[in-house]
C-alpha cells in the first residue's frame, strides 16, 4: 500500500520540477487543454454546455479525458513533468487539493473571483474550500451529494412501502420486495458502489463526530471500535438483497433498472437523478429522492471544481481566465447542473430552477454544518482506494469474517 506521505512526495514533487518547463501559447486564439474523468453519456452531455459555450467564443477545446479521479490525477503529473501541462484540470475541491495551492503548481485565480464578485453568490463554506490562504483557487461548477437513495415509486406504491427511514426499515422493505419478484437494491460491478453504501451505514452509526475521526482523521483506532462491527454487519445483511446478476454491469445500467421498475433502490450519489432524467424518468413520477437513512440532516458533498496549472505565458493565463468565467457563468451553470443531476454551488440561483431534490441539496449546502465531505474527499486517492477495495472484498465474499475486514480498514488508516 502506497502511503499518503509517499503519494504526496511522489506527485506534487513532480509538479514543481516541472514548472520550469511549461510551454507557450502561439495562437492569439483561445485555447484550452481540458484534463478530465467526465465519461458516462449524461456526464459527456453536461459538460457539452461548456464545450459548446467555449466553441461559441471561437475558443478550441481538446479534450483529454481519464477513466476515473485516480487515473486523471496521474495522467496530469505525468504531463506536467514532462512539460506539457493541460491548461485545465478537473479536480474535486478538498482538503487535499489545497496542496496544489500550498506548493504553487497551480493559478491564483483571485483576480476573477474578486473583479466578478464570486464571493458574493458562493456559501462562505464553500469558499474556503476553494481558497488557500484568503485566495480563491478554484472555480467550481456543481456539487453533488453521495448519500442519497433513488426509489421506484411504482414499486413502492404497488408494494404499499414507505421510503424507509432506518436500516432495519431497508431491510424489511428489501424482504418484500424480493419476494414480489423485483430486485431490492440495484448495485452494479463496481467497488466504489458498495463504498458509497457502506459510508452511508457509517455515519449513520457512528454519528458526525465519529465519521469525522474515522474518515477525516484517519483514526486507526476509531475503525477498531464495537461500531465498525455493527456497521459491518448491517452491510453484510443487505448483500443478499443486491442484484444477483451484477457483475460486469455499470453504476448507469443498475440506476436505468431502478427508473425502469425492474429494481426498487439505489444507493447513489446525485449523478444518478442525471441518468435517469437523461433516460426520460421524472423525478416525484417515475422515481424518488431521499437522503440514506441516519443522514437525512447531512449532505456528504463532492465539489466539482477546475483548477489551471500555473503559467509564465500571458496567452494562456489569458485563456484560463475566461475559461473560468465561462464556468462560472450563471446560464451556463444552471444548464451544466440540470443535466448532470448536481446542484449548482451559486446561491443566485432561484429555487425555482431546482427540482425537490435540488431544493433539499441547496437548502443543506447553504447551512452551517450541514455537509460534511464525502469519503472519497476526505482521504488521500490511494488510502481511498484501499478502503474501498476491503469493503467491496468484504461485501461480496461472505466467508470474509468482519473482524478480518474491520482490522484491514484500520491498517489502511495507520499508513498516513
Amino acid at each position: 500500500m502506497i502511503t499518503r506521505r509517499h503519494y504526496m512526495l511522489q506527485g506534487w514533487a513532480a509538479l514543481i520540477l516541472a514548472l520550469g518547463g511549461l510551454p507557450c501559447a502561439g495562437a492569439q486564439q483561445p485555447t484550452v487543454e481540458v484534463a478530465h474523468y467526465w465519461v458516462s453519456p449524461n456526464e459527456r452531455k453536461a459538460f457539452d454546455v461548456y464545450r459548446d459555450a467555449w466553441k461559441g467564443l471561437g475558443g478550441k477545446w481538446f479534450d483529454l479525458p481519464s477513466k476515473n479521479k485516480l487515473a486523471e490525477v496521474n495522467m496530469t503529473t505525468d504531463m506536467i513533468a514532462n512539460g506539457y501541462p493541460p491548461a485545465v484540470i478537473q479536480w474535486n475541491a478538498n482538503r487535499e487539493s489545497m496542496e496544489l495551492a500550498s506548493m504553487g503548481v497551480i493559478q491564483d485565480m483571485e483576480d476573477v473571483a474578486a473583479a466578478d464578485r464570486w464571493r458574493d453568490f458562493l456559501p462562505p463554506n464553500l469558499v474556503n474550500h476553494i481558497s488557500y490562504k484568503g485566495h480563491i483557487y478554484f472555480a467550481p461548477v456543481g456539487i453533488h451529494a453521495e448519500n442519497w437513495v433513488w426509489t421506484n415509486k411504482k414499486i413502492f406504491e404497488q408494494l404499499k412501502l414507505p421510503v424507509p427511514t432506518s436500516w432495519d426499515g431497508v431491510l424489511a422493505s428489501a424482504a418484500k420486495i424480493k419476494d414480489a419478484g423485483y430486485v431490492p437494491i440495484a448495485l452494479g460491478s463496481g467497488a466504489w458502489e458498495i463504498s458509497l453504501l457502506f459510508n452511508d451505514i457509517v455515519y449513520s452509526v457512528y454519528g458526525p463526530e465519529g465519521y469525522t475521526r474515522l474518515l477525516a482523521g484517519g483514526d486507526a483506532n476509531a475503525a477498531m471500535e464495537p461500531a465498525m462491527l455493527k456497521a459491518l454487519d448491517i452491510l453484510r445483511r443487505l448483500s443478499v438483497f443486491v442484484d444477483p446478476a451484477r457483475s460486469g454491469k455499470t453504476w448507469v445500467e443498475a440506476t436505468l433498472s431502478v427508473g425502469r421498475g425492474r429494481a426498487a433502490m439505489q444507493f447513489m450519489g446525485d449523478y444518478a437523478k442525471g441518468e435517469l432524467e437523461q433516460a426520460g424518468f421524472m423525478v416525484d413520477k417515475d422515481f424518488r429522492c431521499t437522503l440514506a437513512p441516519g443522514t437525512s440532516s447531512i449532505y456528504f458533498v463532492v465539489i466539482d471544481a477546475f483548477a489551471f496549472p500555473v503559467s509564465n505565458n500571458e496567452q494562456v493565463r489569458r485563456s484560463q481566465r475566461l475559461f473560468a468565467r465561462q464556468l462560472m457563468d450563471v446560464k451556463h451553470q444552471l444548464a451544466f447542473n440540470r443535466i448532470k443531476g448536481s446542484i449548482p454551488p451559486r446561491t443566485d440561483i432561484q429555487r425555482s430552477n431546482l427540482d425537490s431534490c435540488g431544493k433539499t441539496g441547496l437548502a443543506l449546502i447553504s447551512r452551517e454544518h450541514g455537509q460534511v465531505y464525502a469519503q472519497s474527499m476526505l482521504m488521500p486517492p490511494q488510502m481511498s482506494q484501499g478502503w474501498i477495495d476491503i469493503v467491496a472484498d468484504y461485501f461480496n465474499h461472505p466467508q470474509i469474517s468482519p473482524q478480518h475486514t474491520q482490522r484491514q480498514l484500520a491498517d489502511v488508516l495507520a499508513q498516513k
